[in-house]
């Protein structure tokens, strides 16, 4: 029977995906990525989750590759590294694309891979103590499949210097070059008060934001993106938890995902 290297916990709305190696520093291997991609499929296919917490247990979040796992990337040949590696690529696009939106809680250290799980979340609060840095080349190897996601969320310009350069950065650089969202001294406390938040939004709403926002990423603002827009929030508008939202706001109540009266019903 395969360890497993993560826990699932689900409350009411909310999923949390935990990582569970704290004795490897929460460590990649190839069943820990298996394991992860695993768990995000069957999440997403919850309509009634709304939110997705990223976290960890132990002193760090994440330390990158587990060095056994390396270990035996140096004997594969080269067709086998490229499996190995597409299997990461596609645990990064699978979180990157999850429906629901993702919060990542980051303590410790965050090395190498783990930036790819930082940047494909919509949501990032960082412990003070935390530490980032894309190691790879140190190691002689490059951030490759994670790159995509770290050049979106810091730029390529601050990317070849952090990828080059291989230093570390505290929370509060990670904060400033947009790897980060928030720096918090209570990590648990932030958590919780963003959680409570994003409860009281539309949970179909979040959804189609998320959506919304990953269709128009870097596409032009022409004809075609107007109308494709003006086609969403018009189907949202006409939805049930649309309609449900305004006349929530109209009637001065509390729409029913936040516990009023559903009139829709």
């Amino acid at each position: 029977m395969t360890e497993s290297h993560i826990k699932v916990q689900q409350q009411g709305r909310i999923a949390r995906l935990v990582l569970n190696r704290p004795d490897k520093h929460n460590a990649f291997n190839a069943a820990m990525i298996q394991q992860i991609t695993d768990a995000l499929q069957q999440l997403s296919r919850q309509p009634e989750l709304n939110l997705l917490v990223l976290q960890a247990e132990g002193k760090h979040f994440c330390a990158g590759a587990d060095l056994a796992w390396m270990q035996s990337q140096a004997q594969m040949s080269a067709e086998e590294n490229h499996t190995d590696a597409l299997a990461l690529a596609q645990m990064l696009n699978a979180l990157d694309r999850f429906p629901a939106p993702v919060m990542a809680l980051v303590q410790g250290a965050a090395y190498g891979g783990a930036l790819g799980l930082i940047a494909c979340a919509d949501l990032v609060l960082a412990k003070d103590n935390a530490r980032f840095c894309l190691s790879e080349v140190k190691l002689g190897l490059i951030p490759a499949t994670i790159s995509p996601y770290v050049a979106r969320a810091i730029g390529h310009r601050q990317l070849r210097r952090y990828a080059l350069g291989a230093e570390t950065l505290d929370a509060q650089r990670a904060e400033q070059l947009g790897l980060v969202h928030q720096v918090v001294s209570d990590l648990d406390s932030a958590a919780e008060q963003w959680c409570q938040r994003l409860q009281q939004n539309g949970p179909m709403a979040l959804r189609a934001c998320k959506e919304l926002l990953r269709h128009i990423e870097q596409r032009p603002l022409d004809q075609a993106l107007m109308q494709d827009t003006a086609h969403r929030i018009a189907r949202v508008r006409v939805s049930p938890e649309g309609q449900e939202g305004l006349t929530a706001f109209f009637n001065k109540r509390q729409p029913h995902w936040q516990g009023g009266q559903d009139d829709t019903e």
